[in-house]
């Protein structure tokens, strides 16, 4: 009986060793906690990296993972971040970091050695962790449920580009759709608007319309550039956030995440009511945006 036992654990000691030293997907792994959602979380990844020296963004599995690779001399290393939302408000990180070319070595020692790939994988996720620290100190956002958007009528520029673009259109066309309107004087109705119709998750990019609600006439001006329509009322989620207009898309993952919670089916087309003119500067934690994820239905409400 003895000897089967000693068998038998012998061989989850052998299995525990074959999958710690080979099937195991990373080599050493770094684990924190943040406030906000694993969305901003793999989207503050992604921005980092446009700053950080020979690595890039070699894959992404929704809005929770990300994998970024790293050149240090002669090692390729993988770091994944894995995030997890835990509560309404905190995310659990995950990063684990592998070398592709000297995986076992280092899993052979990094438990027992504060390695040079340990030193250098602990360093940079504090870094990325300053980073998202830094960035969270700068926005605001507030989840306040189920509202509508608003029916109004619109001028407006359709556009396409990626997500972090997107102010820079706002700030291309402010004027010029303003100074075309108030030459022709077409009377305004309210904040500009932008309207998303396409939102690709994986590669950031969007189509969307940047509109200027307007009361209708029957003289509106013409222009090869700006069109006309109406914009229904729908039923959404709706947040505040206040900050740079440049990432007001980290209100879009609080929406779903809230969406996912209370098992609301959603469209990925948000919209967003702009309080400030980007091109007036100024503190940006005193600029409002009003973000609202539709929910999924049939047709508008009127």
């Amino acid at each position: 009986m003895l000897k089967k036992i000693g068998v038998g654990f012998l061989i989850l000691v052998a299995a525990a060793l074959i999958w710690y030293l080979f099937i195991k997907p990373s080599d050493y792994i770094i684990n924190f906690k943040v406030v906000t959602t694993p969305g901003t979380v793999t989207q503050s990844v992604k921005s980092w990296n446009y700053d950080v020296p020979d690595s890039e963004i070699i894959a992404q599995d929704g809005l929770h993972k990300v994998v970024q690779q790293r050149h240090f001399g002669d090692s390729v290393v993988n770091y994944t971040y894995e995030a997890k939302m835990i509560n309404d408000s905190v995310t659990q990180v995950s990063v684990g970091v592998k070398d592709l070319d000297h995986s076992l070595i280092n899993r052979l020692t990094v438990p027992f050695k504060n390695t040079l790939f340990r030193k250098r994988s602990t360093q940079n996720v504090e870094t990325f962790f300053e980073i998202l620290r830094e960035h969270l100190d700068q926005i605001n956002i507030e989840v306040t449920g189920l509202d509508q958007t608003r029916s109004t009528y619109v001028a407006y520029v359709p556009l396409k580009g990626l997500q972090v673009e997107k102010a820079r259109g706002m700030m291309q066309y402010y004027g010029y759709i303003g100074d075309v309107l108030l030459k022709n004087n077409v009377e305004l109705n309210g904040p500009p608007i932008i309207e998303v119709t396409d939102w690709d998750v994986e590669t950031d990019s969007i189509a969307y319309n940047f509109c200027f609600p307007i009361i209708r006439s029957e003289n509106l001006p013409i222009s090869k550039d700006i069109k006309y329509k109406r914009l229904f009322q729908k039923e959404a989620i709706h947040a505040v956030y206040n900050g740079n207009y440049i990432t007001s898309d980290r209100a879009w993952y609080a929406l779903l995440e809230y969406a996912e919670r209370n098992n609301l089916e959603v469209e990925h087309k948000p919209v967003e009511i702009f309080y400030n003119n980007p091109n007036m500067g100024g503190n940006e934690l005193d600029w409002k945006a009003d973000i609202y994820l539709p929910l999924k239905q049939d047709s508008p409400l009127e």
